[in-house]
């Protein structure tokens, strides 16, 4: 175990010490709570907690170590993980190494040893924190921790940060995705502002041929592959940041492709369409939220991992698109429709990892929708 202290700094100022595990190194970025029991390498693996520095409520973590098959992309993304216990041993079948070794490799920080559930109530009663994680010697004084905070306070906000940039691309890079390549069925492309892997591992299992394209990838260039259907996938950060992505978007909606978003997907659709999107007090991050959907009054438990939404009351009307779904626990949106263009959209995670896979049903609505318009090259 290290002898350093890993000192934790939020912008209020308050500060929880710890031990460090993972790589010892400093980090910063905003910290969030995310309530699974279980799935630690997903939600680490997850691209869309860029810069994010996440606080598992489960008390204890890396029981069962890391297995390269689980992983959501091929690293971890997050800025660092909080928790209360680490467990030193760890123990599954099929774990390759331990969490701790794992983080390390990648230059991730973890601090065990936290009051993790006085931290979630702080983030639960205060919304989202800027914060610093300091390793030293030794506990600082005030003089020290008056220093901390003013460099904590200096953390830039996700608003502020390119994040989709960092992790476009890494899906193309995974296994799974050759997979994809060899089947006979509808031309799917993946959009990837940080594409899970569950994603594309879902599409496949549906007989669907997947091509993972970059953020930054034009219209023209996508049309060029001749798309059956294209899934805006989940990602990082503010949609405001992605302009170019959102006139992509409208795009595929004039050439009537259809179109499925997922998470920040969700939410470029929204603006593409005419919405605008703003951040929300207390992000989403958890397996445990309850979604109705509003024609069929269906209610669903969803994985969601997002600190933004799209506005309802921005929708134009004159979009034809509707408020598909809302959440139950404050009411925001949770996907969108329309009534007669092939496009919708969920603000949660139907793939799960981790999480619930209550709504892989939607993307058996996204490949009928794909072969209901694709003409002679959907199969």
């Amino acid at each position: 175990m290290s002898k350093k202290v890993a000192i934790l700094v939020l912008e209020d100022g308050s500060v929880f010490e710890g031990t460090p595990f993972g790589s010892e190194v400093e980090a910063e970025g905003e910290v969030v709570f995310n309530t699974c029991m279980t799935g630690y390498q997903e939600v680490c693996s997850d691209p869309s907690y860029r810069g994010q520095m996440v606080v598992m409520t489960h008390p204890q973590i890396g029981n069962y170590g890391v297995t390269a098959e689980v992983s959501e992309s091929v690293q971890p993304w997050l800025a660092a993980l909080i928790v209360r216990d680490y467990a030193p041993y760890h123990h599954h079948w099929q774990s390759q190494e331990s969490l701790s070794d794992w983080l390390a490799r990648h230059g991730v920080p973890g601090v065990q040893g936290i009051d993790t559930r006085a931290l979630t109530k702080l983030l639960r009663t205060k919304g989202t924190q800027r914060a610093r994680l300091f390793l030293r010697e030794a506990s600082p004084d005030d003089s020290e921790l008056e220093a901390m905070l003013n460099e904590t306070q200096q953390v830039r906000s996700l608003s502020e940060k390119d994040l989709v940039t960092e992790v476009s691309g890494a899906g193309s890079k995974a296994d799974v995705l050759q997979v994809g390549y060899r089947g006979d069925g509808p031309h799917i492309i993946t959009l990837d502002c940080g594409v899970k892997h569950n994603i594309i591992r879902s599409l496949v299992q549906r007989g669907a041929r997947v091509t993972n394209l970059t953020h930054r990838t034009t219209l023209d260039e996508m049309m060029s592959f001749a798309p059956d259907g294209v899934l805006v996938c989940n990602g990082p950060g503010d949609p405001a940041m992605l302009d170019a992505v959102v006139e992509t978007c409208r795009g595929l909606l004039s050439a009537r492709v259809p179109l499925f978003g997922i998470c920040l997907g969700h939410q470029i659709l929204g603006r593409a369409i005419g919405a605008t999107t703003s951040r929300l007090k207390f992000g989403h991050h958890g397996g445990n939220h309850p979604v109705k959907e509003s024609v069929t009054g269906r209610v669903d438990i969803t994985s969601q991992n997002h600190e933004f939404q799209v506005d309802a009351d921005s929708i134009p009307v004159e979009s034809g698109f509707y408020v598909s779904h809302r959440n139950l626990n404050d009411g925001s949106v949770e996907g969108l429709a329309h009534s007669a263009l092939p496009a919708f959209s969920v603000q949660y995670h139907p793939e799960g990892c981790p999480g619930p896979q209550d709504n892989q049903y939607l993307f058996d609505r996204f490949i009928s929708m794909v072969k209901d318009a694709g003409g002679s090259r959907a199969r």
